[in-house]
């Protein structure tokens, strides 16, 4: 945990530059934080738009919404958020709007009483796996394909396909070698996928499903 201060206001924030809540948020926390983002000359009305396009749907629906959703609202293509924000769609967009790391993840807030580290059971087939209250996997060791098979269903996306294991294997193999999780950006080149693609692949977002059903969970 930390401070981030600009313009004399100091504003809580965790280990990687998220505030570690939504309510402290106002345009001057974007203002500030935009230069650690590789935007080095300033918000113009594109990121503005993205920016508040974000904090507007969490104010109306309490979920943080979803990279494809912040793109259709916005006209933008996948060149246009990699040139915008740079370092990511929850990386960058999403901090500027002031989501907390739990939110960008899980959607909905958390509830108060929920802190990150807790521990949960997710018992597939007699095997127990430890997740944290939004459902990643704590100890990216422990993932084995039957647990992502598992996770796939419970999304409802079904049985997953070549494509679905091409992604989740790529996250796998990146996080084991870089230990970060690669942005959406890095994961559709690598791939050759777009955006239109890959919500096909994992509705529920990049990080709430993709991310989350190869079993990593660092950001």
């Amino acid at each position: 945990m930390g401070t981030f201060t600009y313009q004399g206001k100091n504003y809580e924030v965790d280990e990687k530059g998220f505030l570690l809540t939504t309510d402290p948020w106002d345009e001057k926390f974007a203002e500030g934080m935009a230069p650690q983002l590789n935007i080095k000359q300033g918000l113009t009305k594109e990121h503005w738009d993205v920016i508040r396009s974000i904090v507007e749907a969490f104010k109306t629906t309490g979920i943080c919404p979803t990279v494809y959703e912040t793109c259709r609202t916005n006209g933008l293509r996948f060149q246009d958020l990699r040139r915008l924000f740079p370092t990511g769609y929850l990386r960058g967009a999403c901090k500027l709007a002031g989501m907390s790391s739990e939110v960008g993840r899980v959607g909905a807030a958390l509830h108060p009483a929920s802190v990150p580290g807790t521990m949960d059971f997710m018992s597939v087939y007699g095997k127990a796996y430890k997740v944290d209250v939004r459902g990643f996997l704590i100890d990216p060791e422990e993932w084995d394909e039957q647990y992502a098979v598992y996770r796939a269903v419970d999304m409802k996306i079904g049985k997953l396909t070549d494509r679905h294991w091409d992604i989740i294997r790529y996250l796998r193999k990146t996080y084991k070698e870089t230990n970060r999780i690669p942005t959406i950006y890095d994961t559709c080149e690598a791939n050759g996928i777009e955006l239109e693609e890959m919500e096909r692949l994992f509705p529920d977002g990049y990080h709430r499903g993709a991310v989350k059903i190869a079993g990593i969970r660092n950001e």
